[in-house]
């Protein structure tokens, strides 16, 4: 095990710790957890620590338990085995990794077995490490959106922790973000017609781990934008597609980038691809353009989804008064899903807590079209960081519907959309800093703008 370059690794986890204890000051247990087998034990998938423990831990130990209390951090975890030595070679001792990271204490795992006072904590989802949970702590434990009294009182501690970044989050953010934006570049010089989709996402991936990173999450690399999360990579480019590609790095300290550029393959966009693309664009800059401490994040989803109306009643897709269309969601035809969410620890940041997190007190999710899909409902606070997504889709499922249900089948002239028919999905994604003044977009180096698109396509 190395441990990954964090400076003042320590001196952050004690600020930490001690920031949860002015919230939470009894005793909390929480547990990495360990990786999932594939098909027999000793196959496993690559392992990532849970990342509430990682918050307050700063390594992804394997199987390793820690106690926060009122400050102090203990850590129950096993010295290796010799078998583990013989195929993994040398690791450090559990008191090398206590020094790492700051523990006041350090013991073996089988300690907990001996561990009787109340604590807090929060469910994890592997079956073995949450059994270990429920007997450890003698009781039922709670999936964390159904949890109550004290396990509940951990979680929104966690939560208005892990809202607002820290300098080294921040700058974790900003190592993974500089990582994905070389990876969308190389995918861009590396797009060509007769290539397929795997290729392309390789030229992408092989730039993350060449800089000893992991992907945040299932690169989408495709032709087929329209698919929201396609992870089929089969497809072989054609003249006049355009490529999708949602990819992001994760730093070693396990805090994650997410940025999704569209991009044609011959290099130049169509005519009815840059009036598409374009309309994306004029939405995701005024987006950025409102992220500000105290603005309310859904406010920032209906300007999307007023500028996309406006823009496709100017092209002639929708028909009718802009402000009853989105009164009536019909923009959530082409764009189902929300503006952005919360980046951290997590992609999607601390989406294992339900919508505790995404959705700020006394505020439930939407059964709306489109808006039932927003995964961030708060005020942005200075050191959030959000991504900005909008998007055209022109999804099938969806636009058979639209053809059969009122009040939407008259909202659509069909026979214009018809002319639209090689963008079949566009998105453009962003990392954005919440700062004291505004907002930072942290991904500017990967341009957005399309006539810089084309020169990287171009150059390549």
């Amino acid at each position: 095990m190395n441990f990954p370059e964090i400076s003042n690794l320590k001196t952050t986890l004690q600020q930490r710790r001690q920031k949860l204890a002015q919230q939470f000051p009894d005793k909390a247990l929480l547990w990495s957890g360990c990786a999932p087998s594939r098909n027999f034990p000793a196959n496993t998938f690559p392992f990532r620590a849970s990342s509430h423990f990682l918050y307050f831990a700063g390594l992804s130990l394997e199987n390793a338990v820690i106690e926060l209390d009122n400050g102090k951090l203990t850590l129950f975890m096993d010295n290796p085995s010799a078998e583990m030595i013989l195929w993994a070679g040398e690791q450090p001792t559990r008191q090398e990794i206590a020094a790492t990271i700051g523990a006041d204490a350090a013991y073996p795992l089988s300690e907990l077995e001996n561990y009787h006072a109340p604590a807090a904590t929060i469910a994890l989802p592997h079956p073995a490490i949450y059994q270990q949970q429920c007997q450890c702590l003698q009781r039922e434990i709670p999936q964390p959106w159904q949890a109550q009294g004290k396990d509940l009182a951990l979680i929104h501690a966690i939560i208005n922790l892990r809202l607002c970044h820290d300098n080294s989050a921040i700058a974790q953010i900003r190592q993974a973000a500089e990582v994905s934006m070389q990876a969308h570049k190389a995918g861009m010089e590396a797009t060509q017609p007769g290539k397929t989709e795997a290729e392309i996402r390789a030229a992408m991936e092989q730039v993350i781990m060449a800089h000893d990173q992991s992907c945040a999450y299932g690169s989408v690399v495709t032709v087929h934008g329209e698919v929201l999360h396609n992870h089929d990579y089969s497809h072989t480019l054609q003249e006049n597609d355009l490529v999708l590609a949602d990819v992001g790095a994760e730093s070693p300290g396990g805090f994650a980038s997410d940025i999704t550029r569209t991009w044609p393959v011959n290099g130049e966009f169509s005519p009815t691809q840059r009036e598409i693309y374009d309309l994306v664009l004029s939405a995701h800059d005024a987006c950025i353009e409102a992220v500000a401490p105290g603005a309310e994040f859904q406010d920032i989803h209906w300007k999307a989804a007023t500028i996309l109306t406006e823009g496709l009643v100017d092209l002639g897709i929708l028909q009718g008064n802009v402000s009853n269309l989105v009164a009536q969601d019909a923009h959530a035809i082409f764009f189902p899903h929300g503006v952005g969410h919360l980046l951290g620890l997590d992609v999607h940041d601390m989406e294992d807590l339900g919508d505790l997190a995404g959705y700020a007190p006394g505020r439930t999710r939407s059964n709306r079209f489109g808006l039932g899909n927003l995964r961030l409902d708060r005020a942005l606070q200075t050191g959030m960081a959000v991504t900005i997504e909008p998007g055209f889709y022109q999804v099938p499922a969806l636009l058979e519907r639209a053809k059969t249900q009122e009040p939407y089948q008259d909202m659509i002239n069909w026979n214009q959309l018809a002319q639209f028919s090689d963008v079949r999905g566009i998105r453009i994604e962003d990392d954005v800093m919440v700062t004291s003044d505004g907002a930072e977009t942290l991904t500017t180096s990967v341009p957005c703008q399309r006539e810089q698109i084309e020169q990287l396509c171009q150059s390549g």
